[in-house]
């Protein structure tokens, strides 16, 4: 149990005296007052700042972590083989200092992260007509008592989230077309681009071979992942969705 809750415990529930309590704590009748006056449950003592070991390395191992946040998870160097560099340059510190000094590092970064760059949240805001969103997905249906797969077409305005569904038996070009089609005739217009999850949806709509923006298509990095791009062309009316 607490320190101080034994004092509370003593004060006010037991009904103990102030100075049977000093007695047995060995505390000044003050402070036992000062503490149940303020309701703390433990007493906070600043802690001096002390010099360690690792001070003379914590430049090196600073950049060291930072360039382990640049490679792949497979190609990192764990602390111990850190602990076991700055052995070599001199350090005859304990390795558990080097993990904690690795931890803070850590932290702090993460909280760097989460209110700069590209750790802030931005959200996606999209106009009138803008874009719209293309992806398939896979189902199942009983037809003719048959249970047969289906690729099915997700088209999703990104302004007001309209979407069309629309399933097919397989995923070729003219089903693609036609998903595209029916879409843009039901919205009532064209967007003025589509982002797709899949390079090979985004390839077939800006045409085969084609170099990357040449027309109007192009890769966006999102959430880690390749989202491709294209420009839609419309001499009919803007979409107002």
């Amino acid at each position: 149990m607490g320190f101080l809750s034994v004092i509370r415990r003593w004060a006010l529930r037991d009904k103990m005296p102030i100075r049977e309590i000093a007695r047995r704590t060995g505390l000044s009748r003050n402070t036992v007052k000062k503490y149940l006056r303020e309701g703390a449950v433990e007493p906070k003592f600043k802690t001096p700042p002390r010099p360690s070991k690792l001070d003379p390395y914590a430049d090196r191992l600073s950049a060291w972590l930072l360039i382990q946040t640049r490679k792949s998870r497979k190609d990192r160097r764990t602390v111990k083989q850190m602990h076991a560099d700055l052995v070599k340059l001199g350090y005859d510190g304990s390795y558990e200092r080097v993990a904690a000094f690795a931890r803070a590092w850590r932290d702090d970064r993460h909280r760097v992260e989460q209110t700069t760059g590209r750790g802030t949240f931005v959200p996606l805001v999209f106009q009138l007509g803008e874009a719209f969103q293309f992806d398939w997905s896979e189902d199942w249906a009983s037809i003719g008592g048959e249970r047969v797969k289906l690729q099915v077409a997700h088209i999703k305005l990104s302004h007001s989230r309209a979407f069309l569904v629309r399933a097919y038996p397989l995923q070729t070009h003219e089903m693609l077309f036609d998903a595209h089609w029916h879409a843009f005739r039901v919205f009532g217009g064209v967007p003025g681009r589509g982002i797709y999850d899949s390079k090979a949806d985004q390839g077939l709509i800006r045409g085969i071979n084609t170099p990357p923006n040449e027309d109007g298509c192009g890769s966006r990095g999102a959430r880690q992942a390749t989202r491709y791009q294209c420009t839609f062309q419309s001499n009919g009316q803007p979409l107002r969705v």
